[in-house]
């Protein structure tokens, strides 16, 4: 069964505020939240209203979604497991500023990661398979990510017993204040590593390159992005993996303009062919194709093939090519040529042409090349 669009789920518009879809997912949350629902069917719709919010309220998640929509690439969005719903104490936090504490050595997921990729024009329309190598943080094999020495463990910490937070006194003219700050002997975690590891120092964390092997589907264009599931930074405390966002800057081409899905370019012809009409080759990005150029034809007429533009990332469909075509003035006329182009003028009654130079015919032959 498909899924449903997210912003369907949620109840909101594509151009909803994160407000407006913060109050949406409180409202869905607390109705089918499993803790107070006892419908059938309350779970499943808790977790979908929880996977719609958390791509939706993620500014990278979202803007991925809204190019991609459910088609991804690269292992999928993913979602809520089963049971990942958090208690309804949880919920009630969320809803009503509860002051519950957090535990500090509870599992976190680890930070997103970004990448810049810079692509050929040819390998973003149609897309490549590649590795990439990114330097990440991740969890220490030797202590298992604890941060303690092989045959230790970390001990609570004494000043704040295993709190992560100290309660501060202060004195005031309106009486005694309490303040509660992160113990700054453990740094909010709650434990002291006595005996530190001794390949990541007591960090838990080590620096590391690694491979990737990315796919890029066809299409994509200059400041799109795609997300690789679970390959950001490593977790917290044994929580889940961060993700990647690989973000393109798409290099231009001397012969082909892209706006969109779109296709453009100039494709020159004599003044002949103009005149007279022809049928000429036309490079499009799959190869050659054959235009009929009327006679009669003027610098600056548009031509339009259907279909031979760039495949739309979200696989609707196909753009267009459209091509301007561009009467080139000859040069270096022999004495034969400028005397019957005299007697042309004389006979139509116009002036003698100006001899220009608007020869651009070797980038025409350079994209039969790569294209062809």
């Amino acid at each position: 069964m498909s899924k449903r669009d997210f912003y369907d789920v949620l109840g909101v518009d594509q151009g909803a505020s994160e407000a407006e879809i913060k109050k949406a997912y409180r409202k869905l949350a607390r109705k089918y939240h499993p803790d107070v629902n006892k419908e059938a069917d309350a779970e499943e719709k808790f977790k979908e209203v929880k996977e719609a919010y958390d791509t939706l309220s993620d500014s990278q998640k979202r803007a991925h979604y809204d190019q991609f929509g459910h088609t991804d690439p690269n292992q999928g969005f993913g979602g809520a497991g089963a049971g990942d719903f958090g208690g309804f104490s949880d919920i009630f936090d969320m809803f009503f500023g509860g002051g519950g504490r957090r535990d500090p050595n509870a599992p976190r997921q680890g930070a997103d990661m970004q990448y810049t990729m810079t692509l050929e024009f040819k390998e973003a329309v149609f897309g490549k398979e590649t590795d990439i190598e990114i330097p990440r943080e991740e969890t220490c094999e030797t202590c298992d990510g604890s941060g303690a020495k092989e045959g230790t463990s970390p001990e609570t910490c004494q000043h704040c017993g295993g709190s992560g937070q100290m309660n501060v006194e202060q004195n005031t003219p309106f009486g005694r204040v309490v303040n509660r700050r992160v113990c700054h002997h453990c740094s909010g975690t709650g434990q002291f590593i006595k005996h530190k590891c001794r390949t990541c120092g007591g960090q838990g964390k080590v620096k590391k390159r690694k491979k990737i092997h990315v796919k890029i589907p066809a299409g994509v264009d200059t400041g799109q992005q795609i997300r690789v599931a679970g390959q950001g930074e490593g977790g917290v405390n044994g929580g889940p993996p961060g993700d990647l966002f690989v973000v393109f800057n798409v290099k231009s081409h001397e012969f082909f303009k892209r706006d969109g899905d779109d296709i453009f370019c100039e494709m020159p012809i004599t003044f002949v062919q103009a005149a007279l009409g022809d049928e000429i080759e036309v490079p499009t990005l799959k190869g050659k194709v054959k235009l009929k150029v009327p006679a009669g034809t003027q610098t600056g007429t548009h031509f339009r093939l259907r279909g031979k533009g760039v495949p739309n990332v979200r696989g609707m469909g196909q753009g267009d090519q459209h091509i301007q075509m561009k009467i080139i003035t000859p040069k270096n006329l022999t004495e034969r040529q400028k005397e019957l182009l005299r007697e042309f003028s004389d006979i139509s009654g116009n002036e003698a042409p100006d001899e220009q130079n608007h020869n651009f015919f070797e980038k025409v032959k350079r994209a039969f090349k790569s294209f062809g």
